[in-house]
């Protein structure tokens, strides 16, 4: 049975296709391009493939597929340029916005871009009948300075078809209507296959109806399941839910302040300290800010709003803070403001600039190394040093001090171990062993001499009250160990059992007992 007579004439589906949608974002950025030959380029290259021409180009001969050095010379005026995917990607997310003033339930194609669906459920009380809900759509469409074809019907390759060939608006009234038109759109207005197209027109199959004609098996034998999918799409054996894109919440921030501020300056310090978590969010949903709305809540529950809308969308926080600068230098707060409230909104970002964002630390090293170079100037070369671990035999040997040439940004390279780099594994919890370059002499255990050997005690709680740095720190109640340690033959001898103490209040030091000195020492402790 046809799923496409299950559906209902309250469960609309409207598909809405922007022909050509990259040109059209290349004409609306040029629009003085209009009056020529004009088409998108893969790149800016003489031997660049042209991949939307206009009918101005169409006449003069440029087709798509051709290069863009034989295309100008068909064509001597013609205009072309390049239309980078993360600009088809915010055009079609702002274009999602607008669609969602109509309907709640919006899908933009993966494949192709500029094609949306939308859906009608649910809508009848704020548009009596299908065809002003689509003009309303067209209206809105040409509103915004596009051209597109918008279908209202029941299925999703019905509309889809016919969307394909739509200059305006076109409203079917019942599934068998809708099937009808779609049996009659060519295959070459189609998104298909170029082989897969020529294929057909030699065989004398021009529509989707003479396709409907071939046999299914022997169509996913010969062409692969891309066509079969197609042929089962367009008989309405393939039924595919909508599957609309999610809807990004606005990221808020919110500050109460202890005392009124009417201080300018100040309430810029507010706002920077709560503006590098939201961009961080907007960055990590791949997005920018297009928007910074400012609330200001002052005394007697009096609220102030100002908007920032930067040129062009963008993660530099330098640039939305000197905006909001110089919103608030014009502003006045004479009863003084309680309450800070920042909302962002995000368009889709390029991907330069989110990689620009998250290679630029929070952390000004620049900053950081000329304060060095001020004590080095002032206090002498080894005044700034820093840690470098060595091959030595004792633990507090292991590094020495030398001269810290400039500031770098610290590396967790524990993922990294033998040569692996797995991107996909979480980061493992770093756990740092702090080792003091001459151990601390501890006060000593009396029944400890009277035993002969701690071994019985590992991983056993002791309540003794062995205090090992005083009662700050609380009495050792858990021992782990030993972790023996000798050498030292060719010099001087060397045996040391190595512990780790958990006190009471949970610190865990690193302790360790020298047997030829008969003493325990403290090495260091685990953070």
């Amino acid at each position: 049975m046809d799923r496409s007579t299950v559906s209902s004439r309250s469960n609309r589906l409207a598909c809405v296709n922007f022909a050509a949608f990259p040109l059209q974002l290349l004409l609306k950025r040029h629009p003085e391009w209009s009056a020529y030959p004009a088409a998108v380029i893969a790149e800016d290259k003489p031997q660049a493939a042209i991949l939307w021409v206009n009918e101005k180009a169409r006449r003069a001969g440029v087709r798509p597929d051709l290069r863009f050095a034989a295309a100008a010379s068909l064509a001597p005026d013609l205009r072309a340029g390049v239309v980078p995917l993360h600009e088809i990607k915010k055009e079609t997310a702002m274009l999602m916005e607008r669609f969602r003033r109509f309907t709640p339930d919006v899908e933009a194609s993966h494949e192709e871009p500029g094609v949306f669906w939308l859906s009608g459920r649910g809508l009848s009380l704020l548009y009596p009948s299908p065809e002003e809900w689509a003009a309303a759509l067209h209206r809105d469409i040409e509103a915004a300075g596009f051209r597109a074809g918008v279908v209202t019907g029941f299925t999703r390759f019905g509309t889809y078809a016919v969307a394909r060939t739509a200059k305006e608006t076109v409203v079917f009234q019942d599934p068998s209507e809708e099937r009808a038109a779609a049996r009659a759109v060519p295959l070459g207005c189609l998104n298909l296959d170029r082989d897969f197209r020529d294929t057909l027109l030699k065989l004398g199959i021009k529509k989707v109806g003479a396709l409907l004609s071939l046999p299914a098996g022997g169509l996913r034998e010969r062409f692969g399941p891309k066509a079969y999918r197609l042929y089962r799409a367009a008989s309405g054996d393939l039924w595919e839910p909508l599957r609309p894109c999610p809807f990004e919440d606005p990221i808020e921030q919110k500050l109460l302040l202890d005392d009124a501020e009417t201080d300018a300056t100040r309430l810029l310090f507010f706002i920077k300290r709560l503006l590098h978590p939201m961009l961080a969010a907007l960055a990590g949903r791949g997005e920018a800010l297009s928007e910074l709305r400012l609330c200001f809540l002052m005394d007697r529950k009096i609220r102030r709003e100002e908007r920032i809308r930067p040129a062009a969308p963008t993660l530099d926080p330098a640039q939305l803070l000197d905006l909001a600068r110089l919103r608030l230098e014009s502003a006045e707060f004479s009863s003084g403001v309680k309450e800070i409230e920042l909302t962002a909104r995000g368009s889709p970002a390029a991907p330069e600039e989110l990689r620009l964002f998250a290679q630029k630390p929070r952390r000004d090293l620049d900053a950081a190394n000329r304060a060095l170079a001020r004590l080095k100037a002032e206090f002498g070369e080894e005044a700034v040093a820093r840690a470098k671990l060595v091959d030595r035999h004792l633990p507090e040997a292991r590094f020495i001090w030398e001269p810290l040439e400039r500031v770098k940004l610290p590396r967790n390279d524990l993922n990294n171990l033998n040569g692996l780099n797995d991107l996909n594994r979480p980061a493992a919890k770093v756990v740092v062993r702090r080792i003091l370059q001459k151990p601390i002499p501890l006060p000593s255990q009396p029944w400890f001499d009277k035993l002969t050997t701690l071994r019985r005690l590992e991983g056993k709680t002791r309540d003794d009250g062995w205090l090992l740095l005083g009662p700050r720190y609380g009495a050792v109640e858990r021992l782990s160990g030993p972790y023996v340690f000798s050498g030292g033959w060719w010099n001087r001898e060397i045996r040391r059992e190595y512990y780790f103490a958990e006190t009471r209040r949970g610190d865990m030091l690193w302790i360790y007992y020298d047997k030829v000195r008969r003493r325990w020492f403290l090495q260091g402790w685990v953070e």
